[in-house]
């Protein structure tokens, strides 16, 4: 069911809008714009009194027999803790497991959301699969840029050889005798 808005009336502190037959009264959810465009409040941290600022949160990472205690937003990713746990354990992102109440977390996945709060207990684990996954993606690239390597080489080598006959071809073709015949290899 669409319906139109009919007409704006402000009376004292609220505005009513008529909407088709019936009318609805909206005290702070809507402003309108210079533009006559009716768009919904925005709420910034200055005019919303009941905003929290978001406050750091101390989380203790334990990975084997060591424990990591690390300061990070209570609102940041799994994947942003896992950058924080690399720089303390030296373990790639790529190859940790981060487990939070004995579940595996994503790493697009909230500490907030989640239900880390301070003090809370986050074991490493290291995914030995993934870390193998991942130098083997390495040794193929070596190989890939050490054969890449190889025929750069190999090509500058016929260039040179290529120079070389053009520059006997030029000779010869002037008349004059290349290096062999002046040695006598072709009498």
């Amino acid at each position: 069911m669409k319906s139109k808005i009919k007409g704006v009336f402000t009376q004292g502190d609220s505005e009513e809008f008529f909407v088709g037959r019936g009318s609805m009264n909206i005290v702070e959810e809507w402003e309108i714009r210079p533009g006559g465009m009716l768009v919904q409040k925005r709420t910034t941290a200055d005019s919303n009194h009941n905003s929290v600022p978001v406050s750091n949160i101390k989380v203790r990472v334990q990975h084997g027999s060591s424990c990591h205690e690390i300061s990070i937003s209570a609102q940041a990713s799994f994947g942003e803790l896992k950058k924080i746990v690399a720089e303390h354990t030296g373990v790639h992102p790529l190859d940790q497991k981060l487990l939070f109440k004995k579940k595996e977390r994503n790493s697009k996945a909230y500490l907030d959301v989640a239900g880390v709060k301070y003090g809370s207990k986050i074991v490493l684990t290291e995914d030995i699969t993934s870390r193998e996954r991942r130098r083997l993606e390495l040794l193929k690239s070596a190989k890939i840029e050490k054969g890449s390597k190889s025929l750069q080489q190999v090509s500058s080598e016929v260039d040179q050889f290529g120079d070389k006959v053009t520059s006997l071809e030029t000779t010869t073709s002037k008349g004059g005798k290349s290096g062999r015949e002046r040695r006598g290899w072709f009498d």
